[in-house]
C-alpha cells in the first residue's frame, strides 16, 4: 500500500513539473512575441496579428465542436466571436459580393434540399449570413469599437470557465486527452481582446 501511495505521489510530482515548464516556455513565448511585435510595428501590429490568431483559434474550436468535440458549452458563441474578431480583409470580402453570393447558396441548400445540408454546415452558414446581414452599426461602429473587443473577451472567459468545469477542474483541463489544444485554443480566444483593452487604454 505505501509503494502505490509513494508511486502515485510520485506521477502527481512528474505532472506538476511538467505543467511548470510548459507554463514556463508559455511565458517565455508570451514575451519574445510582445516584444517582437513592438519592434516590428508597434501596438498597431501586435493587436492586428493577434486578431488573426484568434479568428484561427476560433475556427478551430468550431471545426473541433462539429467534429469530435461534442460538448454541452455553448459553442454557438463561437459565431458572434468570429464576427467581431475577423481581419478586416476578410471581413470586407465576405461582407461584399462573394459573401452575399455563399449566403444565397446556404439558404436554397437549406430551404429547398435540406437532406443534403449536412448539420456541420449550420454554424459557418450562420457566420455567412451574419457577416452579409447586419447593419453597419455592428459591422462597423460596434466592431471597430471597444464594445466588440469586450463582446470576445466576455465570451472567451465563458467558454473557458465553462470548459475548466466541463474537464473537472484547471489540472484536468490540461491533462485531458483533448484537454490541452482545447484549452490553448480558449486561451488563445483570450489573448486578443485583452491585448487590444490594454493597448487602447495605453
Amino acid at each position: 500500500m505505501g509503494r502505490i501511495d509513494y508511486l502515485s505521489m510520485r506521477t502527481d510530482q512528474q505532472t506538476a513539473e511538467l505543467l511548470n515548464a510548459d507554463f514556463n516556455e508559455l511565458k517565455i513565448a508570451a514575451k519574445k512575441l510582445i516584444n517582437h511585435a513592438a519592434k516590428v510595428g508597434g501596438l498597431g501590429f501586435g493587436a492586428s496579428f493577434l486578431k488573426w490568431i484568434a479568428s484561427l483559434a476560433a475556427i478551430y474550436l468550431l471545426i473541433l465542436d462539429r467534429t469530435n468535440w461534442r460538448t454541452n458549452m455553448l459553442t454557438s458563441l463561437l459565431i458572434p466571436y468570429i464576427f467581431f474578431s475577423f481581419p478586416s480583409p476578410l471581413f470586407h470580402f465576405l461582407r461584399g459580393e462573394v459573401g452575399k453570393w455563399i449566403a444565397l447558396i446556404a439558404v436554397v441548400l437549406r430551404l429547398f434540399f435540406p437532406r443534403h445540408f449536412p448539420d456541420w454546415l449550420e454554424m459557418p452558414g450562420s457566420l455567412i449570413l451574419l457577416l452579409v446581414v447586419s447593419p453597419d452599426f455592428f459591422a462597423h461602429t460596434i466592431r471597430d469599437h471597444w464594445v466588440g473587443v469586450a463582446i470576445c473577451l466576455a465570451i472567451g472567459c465563458y467558454l473557458l470557465q465553462e470548459h475548466i468545469r466541463a474537464s473537472g477542474g484547471f489540472r484536468n483541463s490540461f491533462t485531458q486527452s483533448h484537454g490541452i489544444s482545447n484549452t490553448i485554443g480558449i486561451i488563445l480566444l483570450l489573448v486578443f481582446p485583452i491585448w487590444a483593452l490594454v493597448t487602447r487604454v495605453v
